[in-house]
């Protein structure tokens, strides 16, 4: 088995939650909406664990033919212009509000920006260092922009800075946008606890070192987050440092658990749908995306194609909640038939 068939399985998982939860066409279950504000719920890993991932890939990347910064530069514009063209067909089709950012130009400005960093640095001492002193920066931002209550919606730097950079009239709702430009230090930062674990796996160590390695970090980043919570909230939306401690101790467990349980060859098949998703991840987001916007566009009795094709289906399957969410579930078994056709033919579309 292919050494790194753990990373496309974590790459997978962080893809099969993105399309699952953009995907309701009705009510579902809590969990599977982001956090209002404050708090963690399922759907709020899908984001940081890709990050997460991007900063792993990049470590496997950097070993094997270190990029150049034509190559990073090209890639970062590829990314923000993909998000721009999925923000304008939402902005023609379906008459959202044109935004500047999105998830793809998240990732754009912080797979460069924690790829100059790992490159500049170079060891994983500095960039763990690093990557401490962005998470204190950005924690210490709020506190000063807002002594009182650092945190409060539509009047934290987070929103200060984008409102006066992008505009209010760019963003999600018209004090704030998930996906804005001064989040790009914290996630940043996530991307580099990424980096250093992809250092952990391609070091020539046996592989219950690197398991061990891992989940020790999952431990020391699960304190520090914890412990970071008596000073920050925890929040998606802001992307917070004690949520990026928190979220990457997760990934780090995860990562160390797919280590173990796909150390064997028989395990590949148990794992194989959510590989092939990962294989290709940024390309099936962007699809999936896409695919919502057509279906969303679409207009059937008045309705979009996407709410009729559930009415017509499995609406009211048991309850509202479950019904919902196994239609999410179908969607995600689409893309993943998808994946396994495009992994038949041996196809790799790098964005």
């Amino acid at each position: 088995m292919n050494r790194f068939f753990s990373i496309d399985v974590l790459r997978g998982v962080a893809i099969a939650i993105m399309i699952i939860v953009d995907a309701p066409p009705a009510i579902t279950y809590q969990i599977l909406h982001h956090a209002p504000w404050e708090g963690l719920t399922f759907a709020d890993f899908a984001f940081p664990g890709f990050v997460f991932a991007m900063g792993i890939s990049a470590a496997i990347s950097v070993s094997r033919n270190k990029p150049d910064a034509k190559k990073i530069l090209k890639r970062t514009i590829i990314l923000f212009a993909l998000g721009i063209f999925l923000n304008a067909l939402m902005f023609f089709f379906l008459n959202m509000p044109f935004r500047i950012f999105g998830i793809l130009q998240r990732l754009a400005l912080t797979y460069a920006l924690g790829i100059f960093i790992a490159l500049i640095l170079k060891t994983d001492r500095k960039i763990f260092a690093a990557t401490f002193f962005l998470l204190i920066f950005y924690s210490t931002a709020f506190k000063i922009y807002a002594p009182e209550n650092p945190f409060e919606i539509g009047k934290n730097i987070f929103d200060a800075i984008d409102t006066s950079i992008i505009g209010a009239e760019n963003l999600l709702t018209p004090t704030h946008d998930p996906e804005g430009l001064f989040g790009t230090i914290s996630s940043a930062a996530q991307m580099l606890l990424g980096f250093i674990a992809g250092q952990i796996l391609i070091e020539k160590k046996s592989i219950n070192y690197k398991i061990y390695l891992l989940a020790s970090c999952a431990g020391i980043f699960a304190v520090s987050g914890w412990l970071w919570t008596f000073s920050d909230i925890i929040c998606k939306n802001l992307w917070t440092s004690a949520f990026v401690f928190l979220t990457s101790a997760v990934e780090f467990l995860l990562l160390a658990i797919l280590l173990r349980l796909t150390e064997k060859k028989s395990a590949e098949k148990f794992f194989k749908p959510l590989a092939v998703l990962g294989k290709n991840p940024l390309l099936y987001f962007f699809c999936s995306q896409f695919g919502l916007i057509f279906f969303y566009a679409w207009k059937i009795e008045n309705i979009s194609a996407w709410r009729w094709i559930f009415q017509h289906t499995i609406s009211g399957f048991v309850s509202a909640e479950f019904s919902s969410m196994l239609f999410c579930l179908i969607w995600l078994v689409i893309w993943i038939f998808i994946a396994t056709a495009f992994d038949k033919l041996n196809l790799i579309i790098k964005i």
